[in-house]
Parts: C-alpha cells; structure tokens; sequence
C-alpha cells in the first residue's frame, strides 16, 4: 500500500494538531481512511477534525484512478462512539453550539458532493456522531462482533442528533422507526440494524474490508426507490397521525420533564414536511438552544461525566485479583439474578448453592427465560443461549466451591445465619476466595466478626431486579482489605453494574436517603391524600414509580425490617408513623403475596394504565382519603427530606464525595436523571433556597425537617457541591 502523509504540515512556529486521519490507496485503486485519535482508547469527533477530514478526502481526490474510499477505524474494538461532549461546556452561548452543529452538517454533506463512493466499515460502537458520519456515507458494513452496535444515543443526554441524523435516518428507515431509536436513545446491533434498513449488510469482521470493497463496485448511491412501507409511513397522511400519536405518548412518558423529546419530534417534523434544507437548519438551531438554555441537558451531561470519572476510579488504591469462578449462596430471587448477570454479562463460571433443589432449579430457570427473552427478540441465537446457560450450575453442597475466587452470598437478612455462611465458605472454599454479602441493613463488621479472615468479607449490594437495576454498593467494613476492595468493585464492574463505595454505616446510602423519602409519602397518606395522587406527584417530579408502589415492590416487610436499625442508629426523623404497623398486621407485604397498597389479584383493563388501589389500605389506617395537597407541595416534602439526609451521609462520610451521591441516587433509586442527583439538584436550587425550605417545612411538620449542619455552614459561605 502507498502510505499518504498525515495532515501536519503547517508554517513553521504554528503548533499543529495531529491528524486523527491516515490515507492510504490499495494496488485496487481504493483508499482506505483510517480514523485514530491519538492518546484515546475510543474515537470522537473534534471541532478541529472537520478541516482535518475534508484535507484527507482531498489527498484521496487527488488519485486520479480512484474508485472509492472505505473509512475504518484504527482503534480494535470501536468505530467512533460520538462527539467529544466536553466541546459543549466551552460553548457560553446558543449560537456557539449551533455552530458545531452546522459544522458537523456541512461536513457529512460534502461526502455527497465527492465523485466518488464512500463505504462506513463499522467494527464495534458506532454512536451519535460516529453513525451520523455512517449515515452521510453511500454505503454501511457492519462486522457481526457482538460490540459492534449502532444509535443516536443524544437524548440521553438532553440533546438531539446534530449532525443531520434526525433528517437522514427517517428517510432511510422510515418515521416511525428513526422516531423510536432517537426518541429513546437504544442502541441496536448489527443484525437488527440490517433488518432496519440502517446498514446494506452485516458480514464477520474478517471480511469487513473485502465486503465494503465489493460495494464499492456499485458506484455513487443514487436516489433509489424505497422499500414500500417506508414509503407508506412517510407518505404527509401517515406522518401527520404518527407524529400526533408519539407525542402524545412521549409527553405521558417523560411528564414534560426531558424538552430535548418534544425538540426531536418538532425537527424530523419540520423536515419531513419542509425539506431537508429547513430541517438542517431547525436540526442546528435546537441543539444550541437544548445545549445552552435547559438544565436538563446541562444535568445528563454531569451525570455522564460523573459516570465516566467513576469507571476510571478502582475504589482503593490496591491492583485488583482476577476473578475466574464465582459462587452464590441462594437461589431466590437476588441469588438468581447474581448468578445471571454474573454468566450473562461477566461471562464466568458460577456455581450456585442452596439447601434445596428447588432454590437452585428457581435460580437456573432465571437465567434461561432472561435469555429466551433475547432469543425470543432475534438478540442472541439459541446455541448462544445454551452456551451461556453451560456457565451457571449448581448443587445442595459446597462441591464446586474450592475453585470459587469470590463468593456472594444472598440469603435471609439473619445475622447468625450470615456469620455461619462465612464460616462454611471459610471451611469448604480456598484460603484465599473472597466472601461478599448482599445485605441491605446488616451491618458488614458484624457479619465479619466472627470470620477467621475478615480482611476478605465485604458488602455487595445488589438492588432488585438484578438484572435492570444498574447500581451496586460496595461496602468494605474497617478491617476490609484494600486489595478485596479493588477487587470486588471490579469484579461489579464485569457484571456490568456502577459501583460506588460507602462506608459500613447503619442503611449504608440508598436505603438510608430512601427511607425519609418514603416515610414522608406515608405521613401524607395519613393526611388524607389518595395512594394514588401520592404517587403520580412523585413521578410527575420525574421519579419512574411513586413512592408507595415502590414500597409494594421492594416488600413492605423487607422495607420495615431497616426502620428500627436506622432508628437506633440515626433517631427519631427515621421512625414511620406509628400506624403504618396496621398494615404489616393485616399480612401485606406487598407485590409477592398479592396484598399491598394496590390490588394485584385483578388483570389490568386496556382502558386502565394504572393499577387499582386496594381501597382496604384506608381504613387500616383510619384516614378518609380526599386529594387536598398541592401535587408539587407532596413532591417538594418528600425530596426535601431525600436531599437532607444525602447530605448528612456526606457529612458523616457513608459517600466518599457529592459525585458518588448523585450516582448512587439516579442508579440506585431512579432519582430523576435530568436533575443530576441530588447534589447536583440542590446546586440548581441554590443552598440558600434548600435551607429556607427545610426550615420552613420542620415549622409546619416538625423536627425531621431540620436542616443538617453542613447545610447551614454552606448557606453562611454561599458554597457549593459542585464545582
């Protein structure tokens, strides 16, 4: 091959940028642009790299037997994953970042405009930006890799696609479907984004390069006609009904709390009914205003940063042990989804024990309806299935337990019996093997405190379902290794979870800020408010469920058991109202035996989205229920006391810092993501205003709302959490 310099050539004394683009021209007569941003594990697209691609493809112009150009990547397991996102925060005005944004447009225009074909050959993510470049191009090959996924993931952060995927992706795939992918951010893998019509094939990455060259045979892509039901979907009639109905779907969804929706549906509106030209320019003019005039976006991008930093971090400063092979100790619903994720997602060996044949049978036929649901959904193939489920095994002994690096155990929340498993595991495992307790209230010395080498016992909480919910705590007691530390967070971490580190303190910190948070939902409901008008306040603030019915599906018994440890250890602003103990009397635990505070012994009506309220909660509680209460006073009553305590597990050290807080609250409970976390929130709201607020609520409903000293010391500094 005929190796093309790299772009540096510039005057002497000007410092120059390295060129992220190499050339080179095939005896074939094709150019191969490869794309490598120096010193990154993954590429992203630069303001500076637009000079920098138009410079290459004009080396490659220059060829004057030039047939094409395939782009790829130089990275090994990723195309490009998006836009450098840190580009926004040095934009101070909106029409800063809608410059970007036309930049980015006029750049994947001119790839129409070249006389020759391009071809995108994807092998791994190739996201936002990356698939808008993918999108500009004649032609897209993507490798079978299971890492090779494509999508427009910008909502999640409060954005839209602004480098024309809003208007390109309708008209190839159709409205209906660009609407959903961009609407909800999903990334989808190689063989479904075929079957969409995103990609023209889909081939093994050893003959990526050979395909992407055959394609270019074909020669520029001219307007070809399209597939029937795109044209249908996109034919004004269709369109005009879809749009109404999604966004009326949308709104119901995101309670008008994410503007960047209501902006996507606008866009590919304007452009589907004006033409391209209009939409391009709507496109560029609503990323600036969502980059620079709404909180929500400025809020996802912290939390997406904070996230990032926290994934680079290793929990101690000790090297992590390879883990091999795992064991679970339980095979109920927690020990099940352990065992799941830990085959699924960490792809290791996991070996399941529990005191019957009936627990393990629960725990393998979780993993495999987890799995023929991916099959189910054309995700994965069955003989992949089955080779997954030849991970997970198990017995009613600890055969198999020798060779166990780490063990995790997740049976009833009974202290002596958590103290026995430690000694088994010790007796029947290596010396060396780890033990991790999936206790959510127990406190980790002590379930240590009998162990022969408690420098291996550790906290591992998972939150339920195991499978959805992405948080973990890890939760190292005062005599915890550093080395078991290190090794657990990235042991959580092959499962694919977040994992923060907190302090062996009484509620650790999710359970410990939810617990004033649901306490407070319930002394409304004793003034009277409806369970349900409870609950829709809470989730019109953003949160995904209400309080109460959040309390259904943890298991009101489980969610009682932590209040008198919390009680002992923190006071009286965690005690439930006293009459709440009538509803653990009449035998409702909730969503597992039928009887909460809704009904779940009748089927839901098409007509009904919400479940019925068990109207037998109120007299329980002897309250008449009438709506009364502003929906944003409940709101406000109930997060204020979250925001509270937050602070005080700070204060006290239970999170190292205000960044570990707002991720454990939005991965941990669905705090509202668009508001950052916790910390980040009462930043928006300002110190000052949060104090005023707590004081004025401990006047009106008493001393739980007093206001934590470190509050008060910010307000007297005008401090903040964050920077």
């Amino acid at each position: 091959m005929k190796q093309a310099h790299n772009i540096e050539d510039a005057p002497s004394g000007v410092e120059t940028i390295p060129s992220a683009f190499t050339l080179s021209i095939r005896p074939d007569n094709i150019a191969v642009i490869t794309m490598d941003v120096a010193g990154e594990k993954m590429n992203t697209l630069k303001s500076a790299f637009a000079e920098q691609m138009q410079s290459v493809l004009h080396q490659a112009q220059q060829h004057a037997a030039l047939r094409g150009v395939i782009l790829i990547s130089g990275k090994p397991d990723s195309f490009i994953v998006g836009a450098d996102i840190t580009m926004l925060d040095a934009c101070t005005r909106a029409e800063e970042a809608e410059a970007l944004a036309r930049q980015g447009q006029e750049t994947f225009a001119g790839f129409g405009a070249l006389p020759f074909p391009l071809v995108a050959a994807i092998h791994g993510p190739c996201l936002g930006g990356g698939f808008e470049l993918a999108l500009a191009c004649d032609y897209r090959v993507c490798s079978l890799d299971d890492k090779t996924v494509l999508g427009l993931p910008e909502v999640q952060l409060g954005l839209l696609p602004g480098s024309g995927g809003t208007q390109r992706l309708p008209r190839l795939i159709g409205v209906d479907r660009a609407l959903d992918l961009i609407l909800t951010g999903r990334s989808v893998k190689a063989r479904q984004a075929l079957k969409l019509g995103m990609i023209d094939d889909a081939v093994p990455n050893s003959i990526l390069l050979k395909t992407s060259a055959a394609l270019l045979k074909k020669g520029k892509r001219r307007q070809v006609a399209l597939p029937w039901r795109t044209r249908v979907v996109n034919s004004w009639p269709v369109r005009h009904v879809l749009f109404k109905v999604v966004k009326q779907k949308t709104r119901a969804k995101t309670q008008g709390n994410y503007p960047a929706t209501d902006r996507i549906i606008q866009v590919i509106r304007r452009g589907m009914d004006k033409g391209l030209a209009e939409g391009y320019k709507q496109e560029a003019r609503a990323f600036g205003k969502l980059v620079m005039m709404t909180p929500a976006s400025a809020a996802l991008r912290s939390l997406f940063f904070a996230t990032n930093a926290l994934k680079k971090q290793a929990g101690s400063p000790a090297k992590p042990r390879e883990i091999h092979r795992v064991g679970v100790l339980g095979g109920g619903l927690m020990g099940g989804g352990i065992a799941s994720v830990t085959a699924q997602r960490a792809q290791l060996p996991v070996r399941i024990k529990d005191i019957n044949e009936e627990g393990i049978n629960h725990a393998l036929r979780y993993s495999w309806e987890l799995l023929s649901k991916r099959v189910q959904r054309k995700r994965m193939k069955p003989a992949e299935r089955q080779l997954l489920m030849t991970l997970v095994s198990g017995s009613t002994d600890y055969h198999g337990f020798e060779y166990a690096d780490i063990v995790v155990e997740a049976v009833f929340e009974d202290l002596t019996l958590k103290q026995n498993m430690v000694a088994d595991i010790e007796q029947h495992a290596r010396p060396e093997t780890l033990f991790a307790s999936n206790t959510s209230s127990l406190p980790i010395h002590q379930i240590a405190e009998r162990a022969q080498r408690p420098e291996q016992v550790i906290g591992l909480h998972y939150f339920s379902p195991v499978d959805k919910m992405p948080l973990v705590e890890v939760i190292p007691h005062a005599g915890t290794s550093a080395e078991t530390t290190a090794t657990t967070v990235a042991f959580a971490r092959q499962q694919g979870k977040t994992a923060i580190v907190v302090a062996d303190k009484a509620g650790f910190y999710v359970n410990r800020i939810l617990a004033p948070y649901i306490n407070e939902a319930a002394y409304c409901l004793l003034e009277g408010e409806p369970v349900e008008t409870v609950d829709a306040a809470l989730v019109r603030f953003g949160f995904p469920v209400g309080p109460l019915t959040l309390l259904d599906e943890v298991g009101i018994d489980v969610a009682t058991k932590i209040v008198p440890i919390l009680v002992e250890a923190w006071g009286e602003r965690f005690q439930a109202p006293a009459t709440f103990e009538a509803i653990l009397q009449d035998g409702r635990k909730g969503r597992k035996n039928g009887k909460g505070f809704y009904r779940y012994d009748t089927q839901r009506r098409f007509w009904r989205a919400q479940r019925e309220v068990d109207s037998a909660i109120y007299p329980l509680l002897a309250v008449t229920p009438k709506a009364h209460l502003d929906p944003a006073l409940v709101a406000q009553r109930c997060v204020m006391m979250m925001l509270n305590e937050a602070v005080h597990c700070l204060d006290e050290g239970v999170i190292q810092c205000a960044r570990d807080g707002d991720i454990g609250a939005v991965f941990g409970i669905g705090f509202p993501p668009f508001l950052g976390g916790p910390f980040h929130y009462m930043d928006h709201l300002g110190i000052d205003a949060v104090v005023k607020t707590l004081e004025t609520f401990e006047h009106q409903y008493g001393a739980r709302f007093s206001p934590c000293q470190r509050l008060l010391t910010m307000q007297e500094n005008a401090a903040r959490f964050h920077r």
